[in-house]
């Protein structure tokens, strides 16, 4: 027990805090984007509302390495878009922290984005109607009658993003690489002390992942029942 505790007294915290951080910013940004996007597909009477919610939930189920690989792609400075970002603005997306928030957010949003669309989708359309009728704009409607009744369901969504994204090592590992104090997240530094054999550090990483995972978890059951007031069998 003396040694675990002097394993955690001198353990480098730097992977938990930059997965923190990387959760939250991408799960933040998930969040806004994804609400809207659904909002705009569901409105939608095109009939490539349908390939954008295809493409829209693409990264569920494409690898994370695959998802990593395009990115890289894309913001390779080799590449016309990062060589534009880099070039007009200064902002260099590979082997940086913009990078892991970036991944990370592509990962999550599927997530956010399927919770929103199956939490309008479940939106009664009287209440839409309603509102019409009383002269609402389409924006007031959407601010005061769709999202209130949607908030269980979008706070579920938004702590699956969070947890998705603060676990994410695929898409991270090929866009921001893993540089110590810098893009190195949790996942990472589990992964690295395996390789290194150091199982017992490793198993702190773990430790440290299962509880942040647990609260989660729990966090989300207190959301769904918020909003099922959790019918007994």
């Amino acid at each position: 027990m003396s040694e675990i505790i002097e394993l955690l007294k001198t353990l480098d915290y730097s992977p938990l805090e930059i997965s923190l951080k990387t959760g939250a910013a991408a799960a933040v940004l998930a969040f806004f984007t994804a609400i809207f996007a659904a909002n705009a597909v569901m409105r939608s009477s095109n009939k490539a509302a349908e390939l954008i919610d295809g493409l829209f939930t693409l990264p569920m189920v494409l690898p994370p390495t695959v998802s990593g690989f395009i990115l890289l792609m894309i913001f390779s400075k080799r590449r016309p878009v990062g060589m534009l970002l880099y070039e007009k603005f200064g902002i260099s997306v590979v082997q940086s922290w913009l990078g892991c928030i970036i991944a990370a957010f592509v990962i999550s949003f599927p997530l956010m984005y399927r919770n929103a669309r199956a939490a309008f989708e479940q939106i009664d359309t009287d209440l839409i109607y309603a509102g019409r009728t009383l002269g609402m704009s389409e924006k007031n409607i959407f601010f005061k009658v769709i999202i209130p009744n949607s908030r269980h369901t979008l706070a579920a969504g938004a702590i699956l993003a969070f947890t998705r994204a603060m676990g994410e090592y695929g898409a991270t590992s090929m866009l921001a690489g893993n540089i110590p104090h810098k893009t190195t997240t949790v996942a990472q530094k589990t992964a690295m002390v395996l390789q290194d054999g150091n199982y017992k550090t490793a198993a702190v990483w773990v430790v440290i992942m299962l509880v942040i995972s647990f609260a989660a978890v729990t966090a989300l059951s207190v959301a769904a029942r918020g909003k099922s007031q959790r019918k007994k069998w």
